[in-house]
């Protein structure tokens, strides 16, 4: 299967490298695009790296064998979306329709099913605007694996931790599966 990998501006990102190699080990086919802020913690070079494909990071990117804009080639790829981790600011966006990079882009010209795993600081998750952005997109059929509990990067115990790149995988290839087997 064909995984589309969206990595945010979290510093839960590095956990996004073990994800993809999750994918990689399990036979499937892997592309990332990043935000800016994603660049800050882990490098595109990283991803190119671990998945053996380009990486897009900025909205008007072109693969060089091919004409299309990365955010349409990407989505024509995908047999499955997710975007891990996913900030509140991705959320907001994702919510309300905002296409102002290569991820967001790629979200609104997706057609394949997406998993969101949310990473933030709890009282950023709990805030009420974050909270009706989830509810808005689950109620548009978005896939969403809650936070965990634990040590958050702020020095809190607390629900916000991105799950476990493994735990997110498997998310990702059943909703996938779930999805060819509909058609």
């Amino acid at each position: 299967m064909n995984f589309v990998v969206g990595v945010t501006g979290s510093i839960a990102a590095y956990k996004a490298c073990e994800l993809v190699r999750e994918f990689v080990k399990a036979g499937h086919e892997v592309r990332v695009v990043m935000t800016k802020s994603a660049c800050e913690f882990v490098t595109p070079l990283t991803f190119r790296t671990l998945s053996k494909n380009p990486v897009a990071v900025t909205l008007f990117e072109q693969n060089a064998e091919n004409w299309m804009p990365a955010h349409i080639e990407l989505a024509n790829f995908a047999d499955a979306f997710v975007i891990a981790p996913c900030t509140a600011n991705v959320l907001g966006k994702l919510a309300h329709g905002i296409a102002d990079d290569a991820l967001t882009a790629t979200f609104l010209a997706n057609k394949a099913p997406v998993l969101i795993a949310p990473s933030m600081n709890v009282n950023m998750w709990e805030n009420s605007a974050t909270q009706a952005n989830v509810s808005l997109l689950e109620q548009r059929g978005i896939n969403f694996i809650d936070p965990d509990s634990g040590d958050l990067a702020c020095g809190v115990n607390a629900k916000g931790k991105l799950p476990a790149p493994s735990a997110i995988a498997a998310a990702a290839i059943a909703i996938a599966q779930k999805s060819k087997e509909s058609k």
